[in-house]
Order: C-alpha cells, then sequence, then structure tokens
C-alpha cells in the first residue's frame, strides 16, 4: 500500500508540473504574438468606416495645384532610388504652413468604393478670390447681374479690371536656384512662374529630374517646386525622400517619419537656403518681373568641375550674371563673367558692382544720348571698368571680368559691345561670320607680351608668369599691383556689333574652363546643331547653355566653367536674374 501510495504522489506531482509548464508556454506564446491586435485593428476599422449618407463636408484647402499634383501621382507610380512603389491608397487632405483653411463644401453627391478608392468631392466657387493680394473681394455673381441689368457698367470699373489684370501680369516672378555646396556646387537653374511647360521643376539625382544633383544621398526624385497661382507664391513639397529635404534647417517631409509619402508644400522666399540629404545645399533668389521683358534669348550655365584627377574637390569661383534692363535704363542690359582666383569674394564683389556701375553712368541722359545717337559705349565701359578698380579692396584676390552691353535704339536695332580683362571670352556670330569680341590677356598671348614690353620691363624668353599670376590683366589683386606695375585693369574694347534679329545672330561668353577643351570654332558648330534642334523650343537658349556645358565637362576641362548664350534669333520673353 505504501508503494501505491508513493507512486501516485508522484503521478500527481508530475501532472501538476506539467500542467504548470503548458501554462508557462501559453503565457509566453500569448506575449509573443499579442493576437488582441486583430481585436483592436478589426474595431478601429470599423470605427473608422465613413458611410456615403454620413459624410460632412470636409474642409477643404484653396491650393488647386497641390491636389493636383497628388492626383497624377495617384495615376502613376514612382521609381525611387530603383524600388518601385506603388499608388498611395488613398486620397489625403493636403496641408501647408500658413494655409487658411476657410471654405466647407457643400454637400452634393459623392463617388466612393470600398477599400482603397477615392472620394470625388465637387466644390462651389471659393467665397473669397486673391488677386496678388490687390483685389481682395471681386465683385459678386449678383452684384455683376445687377449692374448689368440697369446698365451701370462705367469707364472705372473697365479701368478697374484693367489694372487688376496688369498686376496680376506684374506679379510674374523668376525662381533661380545655386547649387552652394555639395558634390554639384556651382550648378544653376531658373525658371518662371508664366513657364507652365517647365513647371513643375524637379530635384533628384537621376534624370529626368530638371535639376540634377550627382549627390548618393540625394533621391531619384527628392524635391519639386512648383508656382502657386492662387497665392502667388512659389512653394517647395519633398517627394518621400530617404534623406529629408530641409528648408532653413526645418524638416518639411511628411510627418509619418519612415513613410514615402509626399510632404506638405512649404512657401519659398528670396535668401531661402534647401538641404537635400546632408550635404547638398541650394541658394533661392526670386526677384519679379515686373519691367523684365527681354526681347531675345538668354541662358546660364555654370558647374566647378569638381569631380577631376580622381574626385580632387575644386572650390567655384566663377560668377555668371546678367540684367535686363539696367536699374532706370530701359533701353540698355549688361552680360557678363567674372572668374576669380584665390577666392571667389573679387568675383562676386566685380559681379555686383559692374552692372551698378554702368548703369550709373548711362543714368546721365547726355552719355545716355551720345552712345545711342553714336552707337559706341567704350566710355561708358572704360569708366565702369576703372570706377569698379577702384572700389575694390581685395589685396590678395583678383578676378577676370568679361561683359557684353547690349542696347536697343526704340526701333528694334540692336548693339552689342564688349569689353574685358583677363581669359573669360566672348564670341558672335553675325551673318554667319565669327567676331571675336575679346582679347586674350594670358601672359603667353602674344598682344599681351607687347604690350607688357611697352612698360619698359618685358618678359625674359619663356616666362609665363608674372609673381605667379599667368594674367597680366584683372580687377583685384592690389597688393600684387603695388609689388609690379606690370599689371594692368585697362580692359580691352571691342568694336560695335549691329544685330539683326532675322540674321540668326547669338553671343557666347565662356570662362576659360570651356575655351580650355573646346576652340572656337567647334563651340560655334556645336550650337548650330543644338539650335536647330530646339528651333521651336522657347527655353531652347538655355538648353543650348548646357548642353555646351556638358560638351566640356565630356572633355574633362580642369577648371571651374560658366556659359551665357544669347540668341537674338527668338523672342523669348526671360526675367532679370540679380547675381
Amino acid at each position: 500500500m505504501a508503494m501505491v501510495e508513493s507512486n501516485v504522489v508522484v503521478v500527481v506531482i508530475v501532472v501538476v508540473v506539467v500542467v504548470v509548464m503548458l501554462l508557462l508556454i501559453f503565457l509566453l506564446i500569448l506575449l509573443f504574438f499579442k493576437p488582441w491586435r486583430f481585436f483592436l485593428s478589426s474595431s478601429s476599422t470599423r470605427s473608422r468606416t465613413i458611410k456615403v449618407d454620413d459624410l460632412d463636408r470636409p474642409l477643404v484647402s484653396d491650393d488647386e495645384d497641390l491636389i493636383r499634383y497628388q492626383s497624377n501621382e495617384l495615376r502613376r507610380d514612382y521609381d525611387l532610388e530603383g524600388a518601385s512603389l506603388q499608388n498611395e491608397g488613398h486620397f489625403r487632405s493636403p496641408r501647408t504652413h500658413g494655409l487658411i483653411y476657410k471654405q466647407r463644401l457643400p454637400t452634393v453627391s459623392h463617388h466612393t468604393t470600398q477599400g482603397d478608392s477615392l472620394v470625388d468631392v465637387i466644390s462651389d466657387p471659393p467665397e473669397d478670390v486673391l488677386f496678388g493680394q490687390t483685389l481682395r473681394r471681386p465683385l459678386s455673381t449678383d452684384q455683376i447681374s445687377e449692374i448689368q441689368k440697369h446698365g451701370r457698367q462705367s469707364l472705372e470699373d473697365e479701368k478697374f479690371q484693367e489694372f487688376v489684370f496688369k498686376d496680376i501680369l506684374d506679379q510674374r516672378s523668376c525662381l533661380t536656384l545655386e547649387v552652394i555646396s555639395g558634390p554639384s556646387r556651382g550648378l544653376r537653374c531658373s525658371v518662371q512662374s508664366t513657364n507652365t511647360s517647365r513647371l513643375p521643376l524637379t530635384l533628384g539625382r537621376v534624370s529626368p529630374s530638371d535639376l540634377l544633383l550627382k549627390d548618393s544621398e540625394v533621391s531619384g526624385k527628392h524635391a519639386m517646386i512648383n508656382w502657386n497661382s492662387n497665392k502667388m507664391k512659389w512653394e517647395l513639397i519633398d517627394m518621400g525622400s530617404l534623406n529629408g529635404t530641409l528648408l532653413n534647417s526645418q524638416s518639411i517631409n511628411h510627418p509619418d517619419s519612415g513613410s514615402r509619402h509626399w510632404g506638405y508644400p512649404v512657401e519659398l522666399a528670396s535668401g531661402n537656403v534647401i538641404t537635400l540629404g546632408t550635404t547638398s545645399k541650394l541658394y533661392v533668389h526670386i526677384t519679379s518681373q515686373k519691367e523684365s521683358q527681354i526681347p531675345f534669348g538668354v541662358g546660364v550655365a555654370s558647374d566647378p568641375m569638381a569631380v577631376r584627377r580622381g574626385g580632387k574637390k575644386l572650390p567655384m569661383e566663377d560668377v555668371c550674371y546678367y540684367q535686363w534692363p539696367l536699374p532706370g535704363v530701359d533701353k540698355f542690359g549688361l552680360f557678363g563673367i567674372c572668374d576669380g582666383h584665390g577666392g571667389a569674394g573679387a568675383a562676386k564683389y566685380a559681379s555686383k558692382i559692374l552692372p551698378e556701375k554702368v548703369a550709373a553712368i548711362l543714368s546721365d541722359s547726355l552719355k545716355r544720348e551720345r552712345v545711342l545717337s553714336l552707337g559706341d559705349a567704350s566710355d561708358v565701359l572704360r569708366d565702369a571698368f576703372s570706377q569698379t578698380e577702384a572700389c575694390m579692396n581685395h589685396n590678395y584676390e583678383g578676378c577676370t571680368a568679361t561683359v557684353l552691353l547690349v542696347w536697343t535704339d526704340g526701333d528694334e536695332h540692336f548693339f552689342a559691345q564688349c569689353a574685358n580683362v583677363g581669359d573669360s571670352a566672348c564670341v558672335m556670330n553675325v551673318d554667319g561670320k565669327q567676331v571675336k569680341m575679346t582679347e586674350d590677356h594670358r601672359i603667353t598671348s602674344y598682344s599681351e607680351r607687347l604690350r607688357i614690353e611697352e612698360t619698359g620691363e618685358p618678359l625674359r624668353e619663356g616666362e609665363t608668369r608674372l609673381c605667379g599670376l599667368n594674367l597680366g590683366r584683372m580687377l583685384g589683386d592690389k597688393f600684387l599691383k603695388q609689388q609690379d606695375s606690370r599689371f594692368s585693369s585697362v580692359p580691352y574694347i571691342s568694336q560695335v556689333v549691329h544685330i539683326n534679329q532675322a540674321s540668326g545672330t547669338f553671343a557666347l561668353l565662356a570662362s576659360d574652363g570651356f575655351w580650355d577643351v573646346i576652340g572656337v570654332k567647334k563651340a560655334i558648330q556645336l550650337v548650330l546643331q543644338t539650335r536647330e534642334r530646339y528651333s521651336t523650343d522657347e527655353s531652347s537658349a538655355e538648353k543650348i547653355a548646357n548642353y555646351l556645358l556638358n560638351e566640356a565637362r565630356t572633355l574633362r576641362t580642369k577648371d571651374n566653367t560658366s556659359i551665357v548664350f544669347l540668341d537674338f534669333d527668338t523672342n523669348r520673353i526671360s526675367c532679370k536674374v540679380e547675381s
């Protein structure tokens, strides 16, 4: 009996141990798989189900452009970073910083389907319509009908409507982006608010992005910029980038961190800095287009060409710029390139001061009329260079300066005259003939050696540098000029070219990084071939400038390269870009 009782006790203990172990295993399974999640998820899903009859007129923003962007995004897939992302499942109401949700839509018929589908909502016209902050309360439909009924449409009303229309046109804007840091430092691009064929402007690492940034931290399609015609503002939108987009150090990504959803649009202002990833920074410059209609094509392109001989970094010291018209001088415009050495400070300063000096000289009506009557601006250009040199206090920095002054006599006759110091060159093609507009001021140039010889201190045989510089003329470098009087800032002045817009005339200004690898004859051939290809494109001048820049890159130029291209054979409205 004792033996049987002991066996029973052992069995009971074993059973208890097994039951306890099973309970522990069951508890571990519950903790690991958390099955209650499914019940909570289904209940929350049920609570979020919206019936068509229960739809309560949603708040909708006035930003129709964003709705168009995101609806377009729903229709197509984007291949970002090589991974195909499927269309977003449901439509999100857009939001933006500073956007006022001031309109509720009336109840209308809605079209909904189960699952991931769109809800189509049709709205009435908004109560408040803004026209560039000028017309805040336009006449209502009832008021207009009342005026028409009683025949009170006065001359004042017509003038007011004309004023509003003109004001809207005057709100046209030009956006310029310049890459100021990162592997693509020095790249620039410009777009006008009226050029809808080029909007939105996309920023990314792969084609067909409009601004290609060769930065591994930038997504294939990283961000976009578009013109909001309702607000008359430029807006930046993150396109679900991997490494994020910052505006003035503030993230503009979608609030759902880790998602690849598009962010909400954020307004841009001149002077903003956009950061893509961590190293690529873009400076934003926005100018008004109120009085800046250029009756010929203008294209600007530049690249530091930093990838050279094993990827050695090369600072960007070129500055290219143009202004049409010059401030206070509506018949004149200036186009130029400054190539710095010892730093970019002298080039940036000269590119700012030169247009100001030219404009100040031409603001004198007697001097301006003299230029128009004689068809020659030699004195103006010479004085502008002299005054600019006098203003510069750059002792250990200097720059080349090549400027092309273009003016019209008011009868659709155009004239161009060039002035330069250094080795940034300008060439024109007039009636199929090549016209050299500049002189090379390198020490190895025959004309420059001859000038130095006339100072009484000729260069020695085989000497190719003066105090370590290969240039005999430049702006700045005050210390070197004090040490050696053979340096000069007196520019070469070209002859005046009379431009017939029907003759296919064009002008090409470029820094020495371009001319080091492409000769004048070859450059003209490339322009003629490319212009034929883009003959029907209103932005052909800009595309030609970028094509020439790519050719220099392909030929592995080892210096900063900047290009300003003027096509007098087109009638394209452009905008003023101030450096």
